[in-house]
């Protein structure tokens, strides 16, 4: 029996008017797009990502990519940690505006993603940032997260709920025991979760590092890959760390990184320092590519260092003064 004819309807280019993509934090997350947030239980995906919601009801930015000119309302689901015992307590350390963090009541009816309360609550609520932790919470009923239509259906209607709303919602989910696979394969059931997604960011242990982890980016479609951070965790809460120099590779096989790329960095300008006072910006770059260092770490070393960048003659020099009084 065939089915009811869908009438055509073309789209002219010509008629399309280009907007440029709006950061939240410029490249990691996107407004009006899914980003997903992945790793091992425990690993501290929660932890950032409250503590990312609790710098955005301040009006407060976690790094200097981060664009936040006000508080924001923050709508997060959780199907996993008590309200009043776990989540304000961890709110309340991270020093969050708590009336600012919005919960949907799911006394009634649990919530799922194509559940109309999310779209009444962004409406009402004007948040900015949406959180489902975990994404396998809210499925819904009969739904099959592994089956690629049904995952395929359900992150559609919440991409267009991120795009109307020009808000970022961000996916919860923890990776699958497929030790060795690649990223993408490892996150929990279908591989279009993933697809639908435009940014998706691992977060995972460091070895030989207890307290520390690592948020790396495994899926860009809007921009460049974005520098790998980290954070601590310790008795005294979460610690913004930022730059750090590690693989996804490297988190996923439980591998220690390499070398510690900053502190290399720094090494090597304060064996130049040994030598000469000043060097031409080029010519430090142009070093550090051959040792494996990117610019944007040695422009990290050159700020911890507290060395200054002086012109001559339409060119850029390095003042090494300061780094042997270190």
């Amino acid at each position: 029996m065939e089915g009811q004819k869908t009438e055509l309807k073309m789209i002219r280019m010509s008629e399309v008017e280009s907007q440029e993509v709006k950061w939240l934090w410029y490249p990691f997350i996107p407004y009006g797009k899914l980003t997903i947030i992945q790793g091992d239980p425990g690993d501290g995906k929660t932890t950032l990502v409250l503590n990312i919601a609790a710098k955005l009801s301040k009006g407060k930015c976690l790094d200097s990519d981060m664009n936040v000119q006000e508080p924001v309302n923050v709508i997060y689901q959780t199907a996993e940690d008590g309200l009043a015992d776990t989540v304000k307590p961890r709110l309340e350390i991270a020093g969050a505006d708590c009336e600012k963090i919005l919960v949907i009541d799911e006394s009634d009816k649990s919530l799922s993603m194509a559940d109309e309360r999310l779209e009444e609550a962004l409406a009402k609520t004007e948040a900015k940032v949406l959180i489902l932790d975990p994404i396998q919470a809210y499925l819904g009923g009969g739904m099959d997260m592994n089956r690629a239509n049904e995952a395929r259906d359900m992150t559609k209607k919440l991409g267009a709920l991120a795009e109307k709303y020009q808000c970022a919602i961000l996916l919860i989910g923890h990776m699958n025991k497929a030790s060795g696979n690649k990223a993408a394969y490892r996150g929990m059931g279908s591989i279009d979760f993933f697809a639908v997604a435009r940014s998706v960011l691992l977060v995972g242990r460091i070895e030989g590092e207890p307290n520390t982890r690592a948020v790396v980016q495994i899926k860009n479609n809007l921009a460049a890959f974005g520098h790998p951070k980290a954070f601590m965790l310790s008795e005294m809460g979460f610690h913004w760390l930022g730059d750090y120099e590690i693989t996804a590779d490297e988190v996923l096989g439980g591998i220690a990184p390499k070398a510690n790329k900053l502190e290399q960095a720094k090494q090597m300008l304060r064996e130049l320092a040994e030598t000469t006072n000043m060097v031409q910006s080029n010519e430090v770059f142009e070093m550090a590519d051959e040792q494996g260092i990117s610019k944007r770490t040695m422009e990290n070393a050159k700020k911890e260092l507290g060395i200054r960048a002086k012109k001559i003659n339409n060119s850029w020099y390095w003042e090494l003064d300061t780094v042997k009084q270190r």
